[in-house]
């Protein structure tokens, strides 16, 4: 690719249960040298590219993931991209979407492939998912058609399938196939052959400058509804210092209480300046402020529409739009809109 003879993939080791294998003496799980990556797994080597690995120091278990972590990510990236034709990013599977979705807004302009991954069982153990989805993530990265890469976006590859990163969630704890991406459809499946979806995948026209962005605004909340709920929840949440962005977890199509409290200090904080944006909690279809009158109220009021975005995506997009140097107005005019394939309005 790119007028090299070797392809070249960077793999970037950030931690997890992927890079993990028995201590004898201890019996504990323990890291090992990712340098020596091709020895835990020989059969990197029948690639026949070139492979390289940075590991982060210390690893990271992925509850610990803040986004100070993904501007170190997008810097890695940035600073190796003209080196490498694809990278491949082993992180844990708890927050793997929150980083996944933070790159995709981070990173734009993409023309290469960034393919994160990780697994259930760590790569030492006899009945690993690591080995499977870490070949098959660094297949991804490396694969190319008429010297173009064939999924220059930022993905999930777990269990068999390849994901949009900003359109997935964790959805089990225990088992192989951990993620899922209800409202769009796989980008390839491995099989006896991996197969790309092509209709789905992201490509770039033109030549196109890769940009990155490092500045980020955390100071959001979200507030998850349940019935019963009272008003010193969310007062507990409207009473939070600068707080920039809400974002509600809302009934199946966007729906909320229309008990005159809920409303009254919903409103009361969209003309103070607060951005709120309705996020369904369903896993699967969409925000729709006008299908009931419970949703209509909501929309009266100032409240913004998530569409079919995943509360993951919504948490990385507004730390994303909150972090750049734009309006208000900007910022809702934005948060309508796809950025990077991560609504379907």
């Amino acid at each position: 690719m790119d007028g090299k003879e070797i392809t070249s993939i960077l793999v970037i080791y950030t931690g997890g249960t992927i890079g993990m294998k028995h201590n004898p003496e201890t019996g504990s799980l323990a890291p090992f040298n990712f340098e020596q990556i091709e020895v835990e797994v020989p059969e990197l080597k029948k690639f026949g590219f070139k492979l390289d690995t940075i590991s982060f120091s210390p690893l990271i278990d992925s509850s610990n993931i803040t986004p100070e972590f993904w501007v170190r990510l997008v810097e890695m990236v940035r600073d190796n991209y003209s080196r490498y034709d694809g990278f491949v990013i082993l992180h844990g599977t708890d927050t793997m979407s929150y980083t996944a979705s933070a790159l995709s807004f981070m990173i734009q302009n993409l023309d290469k492939p960034i393919v994160l991954t990780g697994s259930q069982l760590p790569i030492g153990v006899l009945r690993t998912d690591g080995k499977e989805n870490l070949i098959s993530a660094i297949e991804i990265a490396a694969a190319c058609k008429n010297g173009q890469p064939l999924v220059p976006e930022v993905s999930i590859f777990f269990e068999n399938r390849l994901f949009r990163g900003n359109r997935t969630t964790k959805h089990n704890a225990d088992h192989f196939n951990a993620f899922r991406s209800d409202n769009y459809p796989p980008l390839a499946e491995a099989g006896i052959s991996i197969k790309y979806n092509h209709a789905y995948i992201n490509y770039p026209t033109g030549n196109r400058v890769l940009k990155t962005f490092t500045s980020l605004e955390t100071n959001l909340a979200i507030l998850k509804l349940f019935p019963g709920m009272t008003p010193a929840v969310l007062d507990g949440i409207l009473s939070i210092r600068g707080l920039k962005a809400l974002i509600i977890e809302t009934f199946g199509s966007g729906n909320a209480p229309t008990t005159p409290w809920f409303l009254s200090k919903i409103e009361q904080a969209v003309d103070s300046g607060l951005l709120v944006l309705n996020v369904t909690q369903c896993h699967a279809g969409s925000v729709d402020m006008e299908k009931y009158e419970t949703g209509i109220l909501l929309k009266k009021i100032g409240v913004l529409s998530g569409y079919d975005i995943t509360t993951e995506a919504a948490v990385a997009k507004l730390m994303f739009l909150l972090g750049q140097n734009i309006t208000s107005e900007e910022i809702r005019l934005h948060l309508d809109e796809s950025i990077s394939g991560e609504i379907s309005n």
